[in-house]
């Protein structure tokens, strides 16, 4: 499979009579926009903002963040199953608003969801406050439940990223990155003297707005299923999450997944890349048990001599990524484990809610208690005394001159566990 990622550099975001990429700056028509979103007769009332990095500006509550992609060739559509059709994806050529990003905003459910600073010492945890936010803040019809507003604030979130790409297909491209790569059979075969490697992607699959949709499918109802890495950077896989900040996989970091690009970078000089598996953090043992399992067997089925395991959230998911290393290691299949920790205000508690002997390589995003002192910002999009619910905050976490303390779960993006964060350790 080859898939060229066409970027286009997003320096600025404006507003303009003509939605285009031009000059590096991005300019929005907002009545267009708005009424690409308002096609949903389930908000009442929808904003679009500018958060550029640099400004005195906070997003809270952000559901998600979609990077701006649509298809200038091969099958399928980003996004299968919301904005497209079903058809496979990872195949040809796709238009990336490198730079850009869709931000959803909306109070779903209290204690999920979490914030962006612009600027502050917020804005160094999370890759967002350095990307030109283009921000939907809206408010639903009376009565409506959480899951259907959930469900359009997610839809119209893809067809916003959808529509700004769309736009801007006549812009020519500054950089096409290439990925190209066979199965797993044809790749072993290709280099036998090289150890494979899986990547197994756990995803918050829990029900209660804690999803992930693979092709537009709720994962909560899959089994383990093996992806060319390709489908993930195209689009396959895109949150449905109201989990904690910190630790969530929004689509702008399934679209962007470091580990699918560090595998790559290394497939054919030290390592064969098997491809991704996708799978599910139960919230019962029996469901934990098969899956864990399921995860193991098809890894070697692929033959792999290794995976890397990237957990999302933390708590009760902790169990799923025990089982899932304790059983790999016990078919020979050596793991590595990517995982943040909720250790304590002070870091001194156990950082995982679970333990297995056979983890013995492991890679800690950051501690998520850790502490934080946000200032005041210029503008607030969205709804600043929700802090109050979400994950890291309290009802005393919002001062009245607009400053903030809080844990830093309660910023998006800042422990991810996909290992996309400044939060690291490093021999020195």
């Amino acid at each position: 499979m080859r898939l060229e990622l066409h970027k286009v550099s997003v320096r600025n975001v404006s507003w303009g009579d003509e939605t285009k990429v031009e000059k590096g700056t991005l300019f929005v028509n907002r009545e267009e926009m708005l009424s690409v979103a308002m096609k949903d007769n389930r908000f009442a009332r929808a904003e679009l903002e500018f958060a550029r990095p640099g400004e005195s500006v906070r997003i809270i509550p952000v559901k998600d963040v979609i990077e701006p992609r649509c298809k200038l060739s091969g099958p399928g559509e980003v996004f299968p199953g919301f904005v497209g059709g079903m058809q496979t994806v990872g195949e040809g050529a796709t238009l990336v608003l490198d730079g850009a990003a869709v931000v959803t905003c909306g109070p779903i459910v209290a204690f999920q969801e979490g914030l962006i600073d612009m600027s502050g010492p917020a804005a160094d945890y999370s890759p967002f406050s350095q990307t030109n936010n283009v921000v939907l803040v809206v408010e639903p019809v009376e009565g409506l439940d959480q899951h259907s507003y959930e469900a359009a604030l997610r839809e119209a979130g893809f067809r916003l990223g959808w529509y700004l790409a769309d736009k801007g297909r006549g812009s020519k491209a500054d950089e096409v990155k290439v990925y190209e790569m066979g199965g797993p059979v044809e790749e072993s075969a290709r280099y036998p003297h090289l150890p494979k490697i899986a990547y197994l992607c756990m995803s918050i699959t829990q029900g209660l707005l804690h999803d992930t949709f693979l092709y537009g499918a709720d994962m909560k109802h899959l089994v383990p299923t093996l992806i060319h890495p390709n489908e993930k950077m195209d689009g396959a896989m895109v949150s449905g999450n109201c989990v904690s900040a910190c630790d969530k996989n929004t689509t702008w970091h399934h679209l962007n997944d470091p580990i699918v690009e560090e595998l790559y970078s290394r497939h054919g000089k030290d390592l064969v890349f098997l491809g991704v598996i996708p799978t599910l953090e139960d919230t019962r043992l029996a469901g934990k048990e098969r899956t864990s399992w399921f995860n193991a067997n098809l890894a070697r089925m692929l033959g792999a001599d290794g995976v890397v395991v990237s957990e999302e959230g933390y708590g009760n998911p902790d169990t799923d990524l025990c089982m899932n290393a304790a059983k790999c290691e016990k078919l020979g299949i050596r793991t590595v484990v990517i995982s943040d920790e909720a250790a304590g205000t002070d870091g001194k508690s156990q950082g995982l809610a679970d333990a297995a002997p056979e983890i013995t390589a492991f890679v800690s995003a950051g501690n998520v208690n850790e502490m934080i002192e946000l200032p005041a910002m210029d503008r607030i999009l969205g709804y600043d005394s929700s802090i109050s619910n979400l994950s890291g905050g309290a009802g005393e976490s919002l001062r009245k001159d607009g400053s903030m303390f809080v844990e830093l779960q309660a910023i998006i993006g800042s422990t991810n566990e996909l290992g996309f964060s400044r939060i690291g350790a490093r021999w020195i």
